[in-house]
């Protein structure tokens, strides 16, 4: 395993079994991921794109390969690992603090200093001041950022994002992006996301893994570079360079070639 890398998925294959027997989901994937690297994981349609996170989150074993974090392997489910999925998932009866406390309870991990940790994180990123509101008193983008923030105070190594911003409206997930962007560079935060847009997953990538049809295996990995000032994914969708990577992984995707 790379010195640098943080996490390594190695020659993993998955199979369902069903009333029609056995399927294979997911042939031979192997990557890694750097500190701080946001990896995107795009391909066609059913192709095992969260099939491929659910086993980096300990959630699915996979059938055979490895999966490393920090060079030791795991088999279940890890405290270095953030899940974040579609929905935001906040409890409408809870206040925001209440909710960004909820990870920190579930972990049994809600002491003074973690409960004081969630406190920062609200007032870093312009939540603090609704803390006593509840989901239904703030925006979608608000409550994305909350979720990703009750996530964050968990202070897990890896970030999982599977669709996290599908659920919200275009210009929404256009903000949140950003905002979001901007809190896991701030915290370099490691950042692993399955995503179904392309032009979202360039603008927020390192890397995009392409995935073939079922049973999904790699089929290109692009680095992503704009070298941009002060870079964000608006800054990235309005670069030259913004249509030639899309142009690029569309080519890879068509499933008809």
């Amino acid at each position: 395993m790379n010195n640098d890398s943080i996490l390594k998925a190695e020659n993993l294959m998955i199979k369902y079994q069903s009333a029609n027997g056995e399927t294979l989901a997911v042939e031979d994937i192997s990557f890694s991921v750097r500190k701080g690297e946001f990896i995107s994981i795009v391909g066609p349609s059913g192709c095992g794109k969260s099939t491929i996170l659910s086993a980096l989150s300990g959630l699915l074993r996979p059938s055979s390969g490895s999966i490393y974090i920090n060079s030791e392997k795991i088999s279940t489910t890890s405290q270095k690992i953030g899940y974040m999925l579609q929905n935001d998932n906040l409890l409408p009866w809870r206040s925001i603090k209440s909710n960004v406390n909820f990870g920190l309870e579930i972990r049994n991990i809600k002491d003074n200093s973690n409960k004081e940790y969630a406190d920062e994180l609200l007032k870093k990123y312009g939540l603090y001041e609704f803390r006593d509101k509840y989901p239904s008193q703030l925006s979608g983008g608000m409550k994305q950022r909350v979720a990703l923030i009750r996530t964050l105070a968990i202070k897990p190594e890896i970030l999982l994002l599977d669709e996290a911003f599908s659920a919200l409206d275009y210009q929404t997930r256009l903000l949140v992006t950003d905002d979001v962007y901007k809190i896991l560079k701030n915290e370099n935060m490691t950042t692993i996301m399955v995503s179904h847009d392309i032009p979202e997953s360039i603008s927020m990538s390192d890397r995009i893994i392409v995935l073939t049809e079922r049973p999904a295996k790699i089929k290109n990995i692009f680095t992503v570079n704009f070298d941009i000032d002060d870079e964000t994914p608006m800054k990235r969708r309005n670069h030259p360079k913004f249509s030639e990577y899309f142009n690029k992984i569309w080519k890879e995707l068509d499933v008809h070639d």
